[in-house]
């Protein structure tokens, strides 16, 4: 695959991924049409070597993995992590007030963004809304706008002269998008509008009423490559569908006959801890449904590689003080190996030796990142599941700016040069050895 395809692919799944919930239909479609078939967790799986097949849970989280043809079973897998999430603003439940005729919906802030950038930006929203039918059954419906649909206006300077000097944001009474104008408190319903919406996206489905919703605002304006040479890629949702998307191309790209898993797991921007966060039980369980032997599965996995993919800080030519010195990943210059001596990433010496092994062989460059020293380090799904399972594990990702803000920031290589190097890693014909 070349560069300028690869980022055409990407920045399609980008505009058609707003929420986990549609990266992970449209994973679902890539891999369906690659031949993966999709299995359910509550049925019994009858799997021969050699096959490939993907599991969603709760609609935000999917695992996909391809077998061995001979004795899958005593070998260990390839595996790449990665989450569906961002950091963005949720709908409340009860969605919906009027003030001084601007009809306005609560919203709660999901994860850690930068909060100062949902300013005067047009949102639209999108998500999964659980419906009751007129046959009587419980149906999960997506839904998106797709068009311009809210706004959370600035207050003019005029009227707070100190905006300018580190004011900061209450998040219950100014992060509330303004939604229509209406002359009358009554003349608006969110759930009728709702319903309209999902009449006009799903018109064979018979909606009695609807029950529930997970909904999120997102950004309009679609990604771009920008710079003098368009040497750089911005884009809402960085962080961290470009892993998703180079995981999931090199599960279907890849051709050799080894075990590969991809996991994109759910809720990382929160810590992880629900059903399809990394700190579930999903990858547990799928493996246990591969491998019933406890030995064998273990032995399996000690002889697996985790390549835990999430975006690196890049270092900020505005703001290097806040970089370690010695540590200054650029976007464009290759895929950023993250370690941490408190295993806050779970990278080891021995696991990125591997890292930087493959790499190699796929003429990629690889960068270190390490935080500062004395400012706190984040983390990923690397550590929680290299202690839950035992994996071996590197934290690896493509360096970014302006994370978690609502455009991020990456080089236009960026993403293929991460690619480049987990092709290598899913098709290589064994993993480098260790001697002893």
């Amino acid at each position: 695959m070349q560069e300028d395809r690869f980022n055409q692919d990407f920045f399609q799944f980008l505009q058609g991924s707003p929420t986990p919930f549609h990266a992970v239909s449209f994973m679902a479609g890539k891999l369906q049409a690659a031949g993966f078939r999709q299995l359910s967790e509550t049925d019994p799986w009858e799997l021969e070597p050699g096959s490939s097949s993907f599991i969603i849970r709760d609609n935000g989280a999917l695992a996909a993995f391809t077998l061995a043809s001979k004795n899958y079973q005593d070998e260990g897998f390839r595996i790449m992590g990665a989450h569906t999430d961002s950091p963005s603003l949720q709908i409340k439940p009860l969605a919906g007030k009027v003030s001084h005729s601007y009809f306005q919906l609560g919203a709660e802030v999901y994860g850690g963004p930068l909060l100062a950038p949902w300013f005067d930006r047009d949102l639209s929203i999108a998500g999964r809304v659980v419906c009751m039918t007129t046959e009587g059954f419980l149906a999960t419906l997506p839904v998106d706008f797709k068009r311009p649909v809210a706004i959370i206006p600035n207050l003019a300077i005029h009227l707070d002269r100190e905006a300018n000097n580190g004011r900061t944001i209450n998040r219950q009474k100014e992060l509330v998008p303004i939604f229509a104008q209406t002359e009358r408190n009554d003349s608006l319903n969110f759930s009728s509008i709702l319903a309209d919406q999902l009449t006009k996206e799903h018109p064979d489905k018979k909606i009695k009423t609807i029950i529930g919703f997970d909904l999120f605002f997102y950004d309009c304006q679609p990604p771009s490559f920008l710079g003098l040479s368009n040497e750089f890629i911005s884009a809402g949702r960085l962080d961290n569908l470009l892993s998703c998307f180079v995981g999931f191309t090199a599960m279907t790209e890849a051709r050799m006959d080894n075990n590969r898993l991809l996991i994109c797991n759910n809720h990382e921007e929160i810590g992880s801890l629900t059903a399809a966060g990394a700190k579930g039980s999903f990858l547990r369980s799928i493996l246990e449904h591969l491998l019933p032997d406890p030995v064998t599965r273990n032995r399996a996995l000690l002889n697996s590689l985790l390549l835990s993919m999430d975006n690196a800080h890049g270092v900020h030519p505005n703001f290097s003080d806040k970089s370690e010195p010695e540590h200054l990943p650029l976007l464009n210059h290759g895929p950023v190996i993250k370690t941490n001596a408190n295993q806050s990433y779970a990278t080891t010496s021995l696991s990125a030796a591997i890292f930087k092994t493959i790499a190699a062989e796929a003429g990629v460059p690889t960068q270190d990142f390490v935080m500062r020293s004395d400012m706190a380090c984040g983390s990923t799904i690397g550590p929680h599941t290299a202690a839950t399972l035992g994996i071996p594990t590197v934290d690896i990702g493509a360096p970014t700016l302006a994370m978690h803000s609502i455009r991020e920031l990456t080089g236009s290589r960026d993403p293929f040069l991460l690619y480049q190097t987990i092709n290598r890693f899913v098709s290589r014909d064994r993993l480098p050895r260790i001697e002893g």
